[in-house]
């Protein structure tokens, strides 16, 4: 249940995401409880899949703003430089 692909997530919405967020650190702490009984890989796994939902859903989010700064990462900002005719 835990493995979702990347497409699948896309297509969800901010709020299916959240609610799978939710559902699934529900379920990370009830394998943590069965950890002795040899679950570690399904808590990677688990982990790996909240780390792709929170990615979406940020990735969806406009950027903030910071005082009079907006925070972009420096791609975008090369990205709206004008470009110089010579």
């Amino acid at each position: 249940m835990a493995i979702l692909k990347n497409n699948d997530i896309s297509k969800m919405t901010n709020k299916e995401r959240e609610g799978k967020v939710q559902e699934l650190k529900m379920e990370l702490m009830k394998e943590r409880v069965n950890l002795a009984k040899g679950g570690k890989i399904k808590i990677k796994e688990i982990k790996r899949t909240i780390a792709k939902l929170l990615t979406f859903n940020r990735q969806e989010q406009p950027a903030k703003h910071v005082g009079s700064r907006l925070l972009k990462s420096k791609h975008i900002q090369q990205q709206n430089k004008p470009v110089e005719n010579k």
